[in-house]
C-alpha cells in the first residue's frame, strides 16, 4: 500500500513538472517579447535584463532538479519497473529543454545589458555636445565676453 502511494505521488509530482506553460506563462511570454521589440530607453533595457537573468535562475533551479531526479532514477532504475527507462529518457529531455532555455535567457541578458551601455554612452554623448552647443551659443550672443583679459 505504501509503495503504491509513493509511485501515486511521485506521478503526479512528474505531471506537474512536465505540464506545459499556463495561460499566464504563455501571456507572460508575449508581453515580454512585445516590451522586448519596444525597449528603446536605458531603463526599458535594464529591467529586461533582470528579467532575463532571474528567468535563467529559474530554468538552472529546474535543471538542477531534474539532474537529481536523473540521478536518482539512474542510481534507483530498478525500483521503476519498465518505466525506468522511459523516466530516465524524459527528465533527461526535460534537463537539456531546461538548460537550453537558461542559455538562452542568459543570452538574451547579456545583449539587453549591452544595449543598456550602448544607450547610456548615447545619452551621454548627446549632453556632451548639448552643453558645447550651449556654450558656443552663448559666445556668439556675448562676443565681448571672448576678449575680456585683453
Amino acid at each position: 500500500m505504501k509503495t503504491r502511494k509513493f509511485f501515486a505521488v511521485l506521478s503526479l509530482g512528474l505531471l506537474g513538472a512536465c505540464a506545459q506553460i499556463s495561460p499566464h506563462e504563455a501571456v507572460q511570454n508575449t508581453n515580454i517579447r512585445k516590451a522586448a521589440q519596444n525597449a528603446r530607453t536605458r531603463s526599458d533595457h535594464n529591467a529586461l535584463t533582470k528579467y532575463f537573468e532571474g528567468a535563467a535562475r529559474e530554468m538552472q533551479a529546474k535543471a538542477k532538479e531534474q539532474k537529481n531526479l536523473l540521478e536518482h532514477y539512474e542510481k534507483k532504475g530498478h525500483l521503476y519497473g519498465r518505466q525506468a527507462q522511459d523516466l530516465k529518457s524524459h527528465t533527461a529531455a526535460l534537463l537539456r529543454k531546461y538548460e537550453a532555455n537558461a542559455e538562452e535567457n542568459i543570452k538574451e541578458a547579456a545583449a539587453h545589458r549591452q544595449m543598456a551601455l550602448e544607450q547610456a554612452n548615447r545619452e551621454r554623448d548627446f549632453a556632451a555636445r548639448e552643453d558645447q552647443m550651449v556654450g558656443a551659443e552663448k559666445r556668439r550672443s556675448n562676443p565681448k565676453q571672448d576678449f575680456s583679459g585683453l
